[in-house]
């Protein structure tokens, strides 16, 4: 047996935030946003820690250009 929704409770739902989840070209056609996250991580070992922090100091402008690129390929109009 299929389960029934109530239509006025299925119109009425407003959702704020919907994480489509991680990587993923195909969710840009979806009209999903890049939104950049941050980790809360932290690393205990100071060397590790380090070299961490250079490699994402590199990494971010990659991401930042990519999320920028992937804005632009949205199916919708920017207003």
């Amino acid at each position: 047996m299929r389960p029934s929704i109530h239509p006025d409770k299925s119109t009425c739902l407003v959702m704020q935030r919907f994480d489509a989840g991680a990587q993923g070209e195909h969710k840009l056609i979806r009209g999903f946003e890049p939104v950049i996250t941050r980790s809360w991580h932290y690393l205990l070992h100071p060397g590790l820690r380090s070299a961490v922090e250079d490699f994402l100091a590199q990494e971010r402008v990659g991401v930042l250009g990519y999320a920028e690129g992937a804005r632009s390929a949205l199916p919708f109009r920017q207003v």
